[in-house]
């Protein structure tokens, strides 16, 4: 039987497999993660045919996929995983010449890198974007309502209690002070959903499959 436990190499899991490839309707993160599809398909419609992309942190490289199908030069980076997709290799050493892709997906990533590799991290990305280039990053909000609360009740943030899960995980601001230390200019910022206390833990992530209508009306 498989061990169902998280490993991770680094700053990226090392054995969820095709997790994102087959998703569970049930899995607390699977309105989340489609929310977030839909996002990144209205960035890709912004860059031309054919424009050669890169998704750091890619994994088995699944959106790596999904952009060669929309006819992108898309190839993937990731620690754990090496395909004809996806090459492997760290995001503090990318291993591609400076400006060589019009754009770079960054999701759910930073958060799992210690603080002081963040902004290196993405001062590489900027590094092999050409000029102009576009970077789609996703980040989890350590300041999120249900985290505020849990603050002041509780005297701790909701964040990820295993140390190598979300060990650089930071409230909105402190990401927005992060990216643009690294020299990105933010275009545009969204939100995902409201964590609204009980209704966000107990309803939505328990029973997601029938409320992900929930989940996205909450955005």
């Amino acid at each position: 039987m498989q061990d169902e436990n998280p490993k991770f190499a680094g700053w990226q899991y090392a054995s969820r497999g095709d997790y994102h490839r087959t998703l569970d309707p049930n899995w607390s993160y699977t309105p989340t993660y489609l929310r977030k599809r839909v996002h990144l398909n209205a960035f890709l419609d912004t860059l031309a045919p054919g424009s050669r992309t890169i998704d750091v942190g890619c994994g088995e490289g699944v959106f790596v996929e999904h952009m060669r199908e929309r006819s992108f030069d898309a190839i993937g980076l990731d620690l754990n995983y090496q395909s004809e997709l996806v090459k492997r290799g760290s995001v503090l050493d990318i291993p591609f010449a400076s400006e060589s892709f019009d754009a770079a997906l960054f999701m759910d990533v930073l958060e799992h890198l210690k603080h002081s590799d963040q902004v290196p991290a993405l001062s590489e990305i900027r590094r092999v974007l050409k000029p102009g280039g576009g970077l789609f990053l996703t980040v989890p909000n350590l300041a999120h309502l249900n985290s505020r609360l849990r603050l002041i009740l509780r005297g701790k943030l909701d964040r990820t209690d295993k140390a190598l899960e979300h060990l650089g995980e930071r409230p909105y601001w402190e990401n927005v002070d992060l990216i643009e230390e690294a020299g990105f200019e933010i275009i545009q910022t969204r939100g995902i959903t409201l964590t609204l206390p009980i209704v966000y833990r107990r309803l939505i992530c328990r029973h997601a499959a029938k409320l992900r209508w929930l989940h996205d009306a909450m955005e």
